[in-house]
């Protein structure tokens, strides 16, 4: 599987963003998959996931009530809606996709494919 983020952007805080990723591959539908984000000089963190049936979606606690992760399986893309961003959402952004089960759906390391991320900067 290979993966293309896009849809990153510098903007002000309280600004929205929605970030896309694209997945090649039919075995898409089959995975998990996941946003993770990585600031500089800080270790890469969880964002937002969701399950292969889309029965199962989790945020990081920083996130939650202004991120909202979408999956549209038809066409194999992942979606990340970003709303009243703050300069500590400053990261670049990588979504991921595994064949981890739910329990470790927040763990970077279970993931198998990345994308090659795309940055997203807040200034206040």
């Amino acid at each position: 599987v290979q993966l293309q983020a896009s849809g990153g952007g510098s903007v002000q805080a309280g600004d929205s963003l929605r970030l896309s990723c694209i997945a090649s591959g039919r075995t898409f539908n089959a995975y998990n998959t996941a946003w993770f984000r990585q600031a500089p000089g800080k270790e890469r963190e969880f964002v937002a996931a969701i399950s292969r049936n889309n029965n199962h979606i989790y945020y990081a606690d920083s996130v939650k009530g202004r991120f909202t992760m979408s999956r549209d399986n038809t066409k194999r893309q992942v979606y990340l809606q970003m709303n009243s961003l703050k300069p500590d959402d400053t990261a670049v952004y990588y979504c991921a996709v595994g064949n981890n089960i739910l329990s470790s759906l927040r763990i970077a390391d279970q993931y198998v494919f990345w994308g090659q991320g795309t940055q997203v900067t807040v200034s206040s």
